[in-house]
């Protein structure tokens, strides 16, 4: 099986789209329609369902899709290997994070992907779990650190960290010393992260299963904006502990003694797992790593690795 044929595979299977394959390989849709056929015909078994809007690997498809990757896979690291060199890249990598990992240890991964990739570009985009999914979807990311994984052909996915979740405001709005019910909270003003995100999902069953209702709340789309409004004593806000360090630290916002605990929210990696195996893996590998260290470094019980 010639290597350009495999990789016209996976690359078709990742973008679902003839053109962006043809684009992505410098070739036309008719030579990727034809290496296809080729494919099938070799195999003798129809790899991928298509037509009327769906594009569908079948099972046998799958099975090709394994081994292609792994194929590919040691080709790139046997290329390495006998040229001397390092892991390059001459495309940017494409990070997507939420508010709270590009405030935490999103720099350190920067810093560390630099220093594995010199020269390399990184382009960050920082967003909510359902559009950093839909750019990785769409092919606009190669990783993307969620709350919740991109479960599709093509994409894997792996716990990076969980994150401690309490609930904080400013002293000047609350008394560290008494201890908050929920129905204490619902009659407090109440900062959430946008609506239909996964953490603003979360305060419904905290506050549905006392049987009470916070209705007092105010949605916003930025980490940052939140943190600031609860300086300013605006309201109460569920946050990752990880995330309000500083300001914890310095007694800018306190944390609420509250009856009942938050659980705790998971960051998840989801990558594309069809293309350039050498170069997602080592950054698989670098996230790993750089946010096992941070987990270490922080207050214990506010970041660790399952």
């Amino acid at each position: 099986m010639r290597t350009i044929d495999m990789r016209t595979f996976v690359v078709l299977t990742r973008t679902r789209n003839f053109r962006r394959a043809a684009e992505e390989l410098n070739t036309t849709q008719p030579a990727i329609s034809s290496r296809l056929t080729a494919i099938e015909r070799k195999y003798g078994s129809r790899l991928i369902e298509r037509g009327s809007g769906v594009f569908r690997l079948t099972d046998a498809g799958e099975l090709v899709l394994k081994g292609f990757e792994a194929a590919l896979d040691e080709l790139d690291q046997v290329s390495a290997k006998l040229s001397g060199s390092t892991l390059k890249r001459s495309s940017p990598l494409r990070l997507g994070a939420i508010d709270t990992v590009a405030a935490t240890w999103m720099p350190d991964l920067i810093d560390a992907l630099h220093a594995r990739f010199p020269g390399v570009q990184i382009e960050l985009t920082v967003d909510g779990t359902a559009p950093l999914l839909a750019g990785l979807m769409a092919d606009r990311l190669d990783v993307a650190f969620a709350i919740q994984p991109l479960i599709d052909e093509g994409f894997r996915s792996f716990s990076s960290c969980m994150l401690q979740m309490i609930w904080a405001g400013s002293p000047r709005l609350i008394d560290p010393g008494h201890r908050y019910t929920p129905g204490d909270l619902a009659r407090l003003p109440i900062i959430s992260f946008a609506k239909a995100s996964p953490p603003f999902l979360m305060l419904a069953p905290y506050f549905h299963d006392e049987k009470l209702l916070a209705t007092n709340l105010t949605s916003c789309n930025s980490l940052y904006a939140i943190v600031n409004l609860l300086i300013d004593g605006f309201g109460v806000a569920a946050l990752p502990a990880v995330s309000i360090r500083r300001e914890l630290k310095s007694g800018q916002l306190c944390a609420l003694n509250v009856s009942k605990p938050l659980p705790p929210m998971p960051v998840v990696a989801s990558y594309q797992a069809l293309t350039q195996q050498d170069t997602i893996r080592a950054m698989v590998e670098t996230s790993r790593t750089v946010a096992g260290e941070f987990c270490a470094r922080v207050e214990p019980g506010t970041a660790w690795v399952e």
